[in-house]
């Protein structure tokens, strides 16, 4: 499961689990989405490429809080 980190590790920008608008590399550093393109979309931290991280909807197992 995707460790879905809370802000951006750039700007610190809130990036909610269940909101669009969140980049993550392999490694699941985390961008908003206007870091993610000053960076050319390239992490800063590995140089893997940014994509889009999936939203988390719906009801979360017991014991794997967002």
């Amino acid at each position: 499961m995707l460790e879905m980190r809370p802000d951006c590790e750039r700007c610190g920008t809130d990036l909610p689990p269940a909101d669009p608008g969140a980049f993550i590399c392999s490694f699941e550093c985390t961008f908003c989405a206007a870091c993610a393109d000053a960076l050319d979309e390239r992490c800063p931290n590995c140089g893997g490429e940014l994509l889009d991280r999936p939203t988390r909807t719906g009801k979360r197992p017991a014991g794997k809080p967002a």
